[in-house]
């Protein structure tokens, strides 16, 4: 999979969720540039999920049965803790 342009993950980071966008923007701008390629690949996997089921698994209402995504989730999640 070919990594997009750093504008084009920042477009995707945008959802129809508030919930997503206070998530996803901040994650993307603080630490996607240090994210090791593979890291960068799984992230933009996980933003071509739709936004209920993002939603969801970041929430904690369900588990994401994909190994990397559930640890990129937790990254995410792990960003976004106070």
């Amino acid at each position: 999979m070919e990594l997009m342009n750093i504008a084009r993950v920042r477009w995707a980071c945008r959802r129809g969720m508030l919930e997503l966008d206070i998530l996803l923007q901040p994650f993307i701008e603080s630490q996607y540039e240090a994210m090791s390629d593979d890291d960068k690949t799984t992230f933009i996997r996980l933003l071509e999920c739709e936004d209920p089921e993002l939603f969801a698994w970041f929430m904690g209402h369900e588990q994401c049965q994909d190994p990397l995504l559930a640890q990129m989730i937790i990254k995410v999640r792990g960003r976004a803790a106070p």
